[in-house]
């Protein structure tokens, strides 16, 4: 989810908690204790990228995707459409199951 809300451009990281919240309509409360560590990571990892930006007096930290981070998002989505398509499949059958003799 991070990586897909930072697909547009760079965010803060209240920005990107606001994008999370706002694309979720709401069902998704990310808290900065878990966002934090988990940008970090993927920074470590090379997904993303950080750099201080200057807003007023205040400084921030924002996050943008790498090249590698760009190619891991596409990865991860075409896995999750193949995950919830296969559960879907599971939960919404499109043919009745025939009875058992």
């Amino acid at each position: 989810m991070l990586l897909s809300v930072l697909e547009a451009g760079p965010l803060h990281g209240y920005a990107i908690i606001t994008a999370v919240q706002d694309r979720s309509g709401g069902a998704l409360e990310l808290r900065t204790g878990t966002i934090y560590p988990a940008l970090n990571r993927l920074e470590r990892l090379g997904l993303l990228r950080s750099s201080w930006q200057s807003v007023g007096e205040r400084r921030r930290r924002c996050y943008e995707l790498t090249e590698v981070g760009r190619r891991n998002l596409d990865t991860e989505r075409s896995a999750w459409q193949a995950f919830t398509h296969a559960i879907g499949s599971v939960l919404a059958p499109a043919t009745q199951p025939r009875p058992v003799s």
